[in-house]
């Protein structure tokens, strides 16, 4: 039985009770029959308790977690502090709030909590960023249990891993160069799902899942860069890269990806992105067109007469004419670069007519 309908069950019962009451009592007033009123009334109550009680009950309940699951550290600790420092300010102001007259005596106290409460927390969320700023040196907050108390940094230094990168395995060798400072979190989440990609019926995509876990224990063991595991969830949202998102979001930290649709959408809503194919692109060696190159035509290209060969760090090479030269090494000149997001592109001719 889940919680919802026994609230359904504890509503019914409960207005059902009080219709009936009122079924007798309004019955007395108006000399009528007090059983069929009760009936009536009781009906009527336990029909509303059944449909109603979840709105008031369970529901908004459901709402509240998830908005708190989904605030970050740093606002939830700011709205206690607010809402402690709001009461403090209505208890003080209780006590010549309750000499007025009546009614004001006994209704402006209950009133001055909640608007105090509010008010508190309203300020205090809102300049959270100050706040920490001033107490930052005295008291080092971490939003993540899991990660090293000990140090000062902020959340920036923390980066999120994604499942692609962790099978792309360069992350391992990018981390041994020292290049990349702070701890790397993986989602229990993430972690699930590179398990699940290696225990696919599917030979490729378990060899990638595999490879993705070897690699995984391959940063643990890595003493350069602390990796750390943590359970942190977001509730409500199925897709591991939405769940990155919010995470990124409620830690104030990047995501490292190699997933460029993940990039892309991060980068909208307003999350650093790091990138492993930016930084394979933007460590590459920098052609400028009239440059000579030694390339090896492998294959044909996508234009009548083309051919394409590959320079050591697996750039692209389009060579105009260079069909006819399939299998043989080609010095070429370089006529023009492009550089995209999905990576680098060199166009160039033959130094010898094809």
């Amino acid at each position: 039985m889940s919680i919802e309908f026994f609230f359904r069950i504890v509503g019914a019962v409960a207005l059902g009770v009080g219709g009936g009451y009122l079924g007798i009592v309004f019955s007395g007033a108006a000399q009528q029959d007090a059983r069929l009123w009760a009936s009536v009334l009781g009906a009527v109550g336990a029909l509303t308790g059944v449909v109603i009680t979840p709105y008031i009950t369970t529901r908004p309940a459901r709402y509240l977690r998830r908005l708190i699951s989904q605030m970050p550290s740093q606002a939830l600790v700011a709205a206690m502090i607010g809402l402690i420092a709001g009461l403090i300010v209505a208890a003080l102001l209780s006590p010549p709030l309750a000499l007025l007259p009546s009614p004001l005596g006994q209704i402006l106290p209950f009133a001055g909590v909640l608007v105090f409460g509010w008010l508190g927390i309203l300020v205090f969320v809102m300049r959270q960023h100050d706040l920490f700023t001033v107490f930052r040196e005295r008291v080092p907050v971490s939003p993540v249990s899991d990660l090293p108390a000990t140090s000062s940094a902020s959340t920036n230094n923390t980066i999120l891993l994604d499942t692609s990168v962790i099978i792309d395995g360069r992350i391992a060798d990018v981390c041994q160069t020292g290049f990349i400072s702070g701890t790397l979190l993986v989602p229990r989440f993430i972690l699930n799902e590179l398990q699940h990609i290696a225990d696919s019926s599917e030979t490729l995509r378990r060899n990638r899942g595999r490879r993705g876990l070897d690699v995984l224990n391959r940063l643990k063991e890595s003493p350069v860069v602390p990796v750390r595991v943590t359970d942190m969830n977001v509730e409500g949202v199925r897709e591991a890269d939405d769940k990155l998102i919010i995470l990124a979001k409620q830690l104030r930290c990047a995501i490292l990806t190699t997933d460029f649709n993940l990039n892309k959408v991060a980068g909208i809503q307003g999350v650093t992105v790091l990138n492993i194919n930016d930084l394979a692109n933007a460590v590459k060696s920098v052609l400028i067109p009239g440059e000579g190159l030694l390339v090896k035509v492998i294959q044909e290209g996508k234009e009548p007469g083309q051919g394409v060969g590959y320079l050591d760090d697996g750039t692209m090479v389009v060579i105009e004419d260079g069909r006819r030269l399939i299998n043989q090494q080609v010095d070429v000149t370089v006529t023009k670069v492009l550089q995209t997001a999905a990576g680098r592109m060199i166009f160039a001719r033959p130094d010898r007519p094809a």
